[in-house]
């Protein structure tokens, strides 16, 4: 049935301002209210005696104000007290206006929800959500869970809250089942308004549910096949595209015949399924996963000697110019006595220096262009770019990758995409993330390395590993001392680079200590990981930047604070900038106590194991996917309500139903697309 009046304005109190806010959200007509799900819920069901408060909890209290006034500690800021007859409570504002400071008056009765925390003066609220209660009306308490949603500046829980509600009682009777009944009837999913319903209002019991409820589910599924379809139909208009097929292989057999080592098995397999897809008129899109050291660059290597060979540019995109400098070190040695021009393309060009590298792209002079976002910026324009490369995918979005491969276009005919990791990414991530592209990985690593011993000791431990880090660099060899922060944190009681290095430097006098971060300059990074490389410095202090840094065979040790802090993914990519020699290699893991139960089983899985696909499995339990993308990628879409750890067991049989119902429903799997992917990518248009 056709829904009529659809539109945000014939909603009460939206007026242009208020939609222009809702189109930051996706939001463009009142269905799109209804698909717009709450992040997480808070449980205002009840009131908890100031008496009985805990620290660092979620509670919702009601007392009388006793004391209000404005006070400066540092910085101005309200402090109200209130009292329910069993205990005091404080609540702090540093951002409020008049009326807030006037209706916050002594004798006022409030209603708060917020985290408490214990101080050294009793138990207190920062910023509690409020309302001041007539005590002549009894306030009656919320029978459901109170939804949280995704919001954007100006636009308020509350007016979010009231306007889906409106929205629910406005479209839910005409909201359009997209499912088919026997599609619905085999996965054993419920109905949607109920779905929708129990969504926006749970009830408190649902929180106790460690599995899906039945409303969930019917709403995770319906999100997850939304995906899978989109997926599938980005990757079908991709291959409907034309590419040149790049068939010369004489250069890349020179390349393999002066490489100062010989490929895996794996490697050569994985070229091999590259230099298929290169040699057909349709455009590669491979994933390329390989753990930390398994030689994804050479493969990489091999695959732009086929572009050049055939006559066309190619072009690396690395998340860090640092990293960019590294791939250019390697291209350089590969395919300089090759006779093949490299350029790189970094922010700190001199204008000179870039206009002729920019002529030299043009041109096609230059064959082989390096860079980071760079590549992508209006004023570069390229001769014949037929091969785009892009490493460490995780750390850019989607968005960004097709920008760099839509400025490759030209005359309906785009370039070959190879996609590279070295953050093994689990199977169901992978379907979910990269279902676009074609999946390839590199399963050993080269002869020729080092063991890797993986010590957790407490932070107590750290003259003994400073000891140990005297010992490794009288043998002769090189060590890294990583710190998450430049900085120290009174929120984050952890070591920072700057401090460690000034420490390291007193203990160690007689030794070469060097120290990179993020906010040193390119030259001064570069400068510092290139000295370590040379071995004109014995120790790297160095903040989590060397992430993707560069290879030193003869580094041994590598010691990493606050290990407790970090995912087991980075962990573990961390840990592979060593073992890269044929020296015995250390990691050490200082934590600071006590340890939580997540971060014990951290521990535990990076102590016993090396295999980088089994720790990102176990990383997705324990942290999610967004620890493994990366926090700001997408992959193709945004779930809103599907957790690819919780539901992985739901995608074999998604993936079976997908294709009956794009054959069979082509109209209405079509919209189910729309509904939950909305704008984020036009796949249309790839």
């Amino acid at each position: 049935m056709k829904m009529e009046q659809n539109d945000l304005r014939s909603l009460k109190g939206v007026g242009p301002s208020l939609e222009s806010k809702l189109n930051n959200l996706d939001i463009f007509k009142q269905t799109d209210l209804l698909f717009h799900l709450p992040s997480k819920y808070e449980d205002r069901t009840f009131i908890t005696k100031i008496g009985a408060l805990e620290s660092d909890a979620e509670a919702q209290v009601e007392g009388e104000i006793l004391i209000s006034s404005m006070v400066f500690r540092g910085r101005r800021m309200l402090m109200v007290q209130i009292s329910d007859g069993t205990g005091i409570m404080a609540l702090r504002f540093f951002t409020f206006n008049k009326y807030q400071k006037d209706a916050l008056k002594k004798g006022s009765i409030l209603r708060c929800f917020g985290k408490t925390r214990k101080t050294t003066t009793g138990i207190e609220m920062i910023h509690p959500n409020y309302e001041i209660l007539d005590p002549k009306k009894k306030r009656a308490l919320p029978k459901t869970l109170t939804p949280v949603y995704p919001t954007t500046q100006g636009l308020s829980q509350g007016k979010l809250r009231s306007l889906i509600s409106q929205a629910l009682n406005n479209k839910l009777d005409n909201i359009e089942d997209l499912l088919p009944s026997k599609i619905a009837s085999e996965l054993n999913l419920g109905p949607l308004d109920d779905a929708l319903i129990e969504t926006h209002s749970p009830k408190k019991e649902s929180l106790t549910i460690n599995e899906l409820s039945p409303a969930k589910k019917r709403l995770v599924t319906e999100e997850l096949i939304a995906n899978q379809i989109g997926m599938r139909k980005i990757k079908r208009a991709s291959k409907k595209q034309s590419a040149i097929p790049l068939t010369q292989a004489e250069m890349k057999e020179r390349l393999i015949s002066k490489l100062p080592f010989k490929l895996t098995e794996s490697q050569k397999k994985v070229s091999s399924q590259i230099s298929y897809d290169m040699a057909l008129n349709q455009p590669m899109m491979r994933l390329l996963q390989g753990d930390v050291g398994s030689g994804k660059t050479v493969v990489a290597g091999l695959a732009m000697a086929t572009a050049v060979d055939s006559g066309f540019q190619s072009a690396l995109m690395a998340p860090t110019e640092l990293l960019a400098e590294q791939h250019k070190q390697n291209l350089d040695e590969w395919f300089g006595p090759l006779g093949v021009k490299t350029g790189l393309l970094k922010s700190k060009l001199k204008a000179p220096e870039k206009r002729i590298l920019k002529e030299s792209i043009l041109n096609g002079d230059c064959q082989i262009i390096i860079g980071t976002h760079a590549l992508f910026q209006e004023s570069i324009e390229y001769h014949n770019l037929a091969l785009v490369i892009v490493d460490e995918q995780h750390r850019f979005g989607v968005e960004q990758r097709f920008s760099l491969i839509n400025k490759a276009k030209r005359d309906g005919v785009v370039p070959h995409q190879l996609i590279m990791t070295a953050t093994p990414i689990p199977r169901t991530l992978a379907m979910t993330a990269y279902g676009d592209l074609d999946n390839s990985i590199i399963s050993e690593l080269p002869g020729g390395r080092g063991e890797i011993a993986t010590l957790c000791l407490s932070e107590d431990k750290r003259g003994e590993v400073v000891e140990k880090t005297l010992r490794e660099i009288k043998k002769g060899r090189q060590v890294y001392w990583v710190c998450p922060l430049i900085e120290e944190s009174e929120d984050h009681n952890r070591e920072s680079a700057e401090a460690t290095f000034k420490t390291l430097s007193e203990n160690l006098k007689e030794h070469r200590i060097g120290l990179v971060h993020g906010k040193l300059s390119a030259d001064k990074k570069n400068k510092a990981m290139s000295e370590f490389k040379e071995h004109k410095l014995d120790l790297l202090v160095a903040t989590t930047v060397i992430e993707v840094g560069v290879d030193v065979p003869n580094a041994s040790m590598m010691v990493i604070e606050n290990t407790e802090r970090l995912g087991l993914s980075q962990l573990h990519q961390l840990r592979g900038r060593i073992g890269r020699g044929e020296h015995e290699s250390f990691c050490i893991m200082l934590y600071k106590n006590p340890l939580g139960q997540t971060a014990k089983e951290r521990l535990k899985v990076i102590r016993s194991s090396r295999d980088g696909f089994l720790i990102s499995e176990k990383d997705l339990e324990l942290r999610g996917p967004g620890e493994i993308l990366g926090i700001r990628q997408k992959g193709v879409v945004g779930l809103k309500i599907a957790d690819i750890s919780r539901d992985a067991y739901l995608i074999p049989k998604i993936n079976k139903v997908c294709d009956q119902f794009e054959s069979d429903f082509p109209e209405e799997s079509e919209k189910l697309v729309k509904r939950w992917i909305g704008n984020q990518i036009n796949y249309r248009n790839v």
